[in-house]
């Protein structure tokens, strides 16, 4: 069949992979190219291990005291506040305690095939040497808050997890970079990250066309039903015909979806980073600081520091001194190290209220697939995602349940 997969960031080059090997005729549609967007820019993590939504206990306890802080780790533009709502009701409802084991259950059952399908693409396409296996780590300063994260690190070993708590001495060994405030932290030896995001989803981009799929850049305005294609409206008010279309469009997806009736509570999560140098930072492996908000990432390209959450949608400036912020609590961390220059950046993480993708046939028209909102796991489940979407554009039954990931899921009020 003749598919078109709209945008082409890590989810729609993967997607288009494995449609390419179903034999499928493959154009990937965008409206800047390749790894023109998010997929850029994002830390690089595969960041398997995770099983926590946005809903979580830690973000609920940490709240309190961002929420006063308009540079702090989330945020709320006050102008888009009103914006906002209906999202913040359904993050609300999703933090009751059922609704969180839900999507604890249904994250890990997405990010528990996250590794092994990177590693069937990269293998299958000889770029297995984008992959960088030294470990995740995550470190606290807060005895108080290590000694209530010690509940989930046993959730973690228990799903099969391997985590290695270490102390203080341990870790100035493993980390010397890393200054005396750091009490205590949490090693996962199986994680890994990419040589570079940005790197990585041109290659796989370019691996593609290299196949025969076809790169077309325009914008996708809308999508109508025929009887016999699916019409993609273009932002050149003119009309492609396709047999089926994933939508895979990131934080541009929610109108392309309500076009075909599919109401999805799609907001954006506005992520901020600077990339230094290469070994400014003196850190060997990814690091998570806990309660602070944002990751640091030794890349093949520099070391990039960055996270944090801000909702003030697609169109507002960004506002860099969040940057400044993070690093201005980096430095507690790493005292010697040089955090002057770097190139800052900003992205939109397509976020749902439950920390769930949207993968699934669109609710009334089942030549669509939906591929999006996966926010902080964009990276980490593109390759399982792609799996999928394959499955459904072919009538299989996907390997996992996806009815976890479904639009339809958000029919009901709350």
């Amino acid at each position: 069949m003749r598919v078109a997969v709209i945008g082409a960031g890590i989810i729609g080059v993967a997607a288009a992979h494995a449609l390419l090997d179903e034999g499928h005729v493959v154009d990937l549609i965008d409206r800047e190219g390749i790894a023109a967007g998010t997929s850029q820019g994002n830390a690089g993590w595969i960041a398997h291990v995770d099983i926590m939504p946005l809903a979580s206990p830690k973000v609920w306890r940490n709240l309190p005291a961002w929420a006063f802080d308009p540079l702090g780790p989330l945020s709320i533009r006050p102008a888009y506040l009103p914006k906002l709502l209906p999202w913040l009701a359904r993050f609300i409802s999703a933090s009751r305690p059922s609704r969180i084991e839900a999507s604890v259950q249904a994250i890990a059952a997405l990010n528990g095939r996250a590794l092994p399908a990177w590693e069937r693409r990269l293998d299958g396409l000889g770029l297995e040497g984008h992959l960088r296996r030294k470990g995740l780590l995550s470190i606290w300063d807060d005895k108080a808050a290590f000694e209530a994260a010690r509940p989930l690190l046993a959730r973690q070993r228990a799903m099969g997890i391997p985590v290695e708590e270490l102390d203080q001495r341990a870790l100035q060994a493993l980390e010397p970079a890393l200054g005396s405030r750091v009490i205590a932290g949490a090693l996962y030896g199986t994680g890994c990250h990419v040589s570079d995001p940005r790197d990585l989803t041109l290659a796989l981009g370019y691996a593609a066309l290299d196949r025969g799929a076809t790169a077309r850049q325009f914008g996708a305005v809308a999508l109508k039903p025929q009887a016999d294609a699916i019409a993609i409206r273009t932002s050149m008010d003119s009309i492609a015909l396709y047999d089926r279309v994933v939508v895979a469009a990131g934080a541009w997806s929610k109108p392309l979806a309500a076009s075909l009736g599919d109401a999805i509570p799609l907001d954006t999560e506005r992520g901020y980073n600077v990339t230094l140098p290469a070994g400014r930072l003196g850190l060997t492996r990814p690091v998570m600081f806990e309660g602070k908000g944002f990751v640091t990432t030794p890349l093949d390209t520099g070391d990039r520091i960055g996270g944090s959450v801000e909702f003030g949608g697609l169109d507002a400036a960004p506002n860099y001194k969040r940057v400044d912020a993070i690093l201005s609590r980096l430095r507690r961390f790493l005292p010697d190290a040089d955090l002057s220059g770097g190139t800052r950046w900003m992205g939109f993480r397509p976020s749902i209220p439950d920390s769930l993708p949207v993968i699934g046939r669109a609710a009334r028209e089942p030549r669509v697939v939906y591929a999006f909102g996966h926010a902080h796991h964009g990276l980490t489940q593109a390759a399982a995602t792609a799996e999928i979407v394959a499955d459904l554009i072919a009538d299989r039954r996907p390997t996992i349940d996806i009815a976890p990931y479904s639009p339809k899921r958000f029919a009901e009020r709350f």
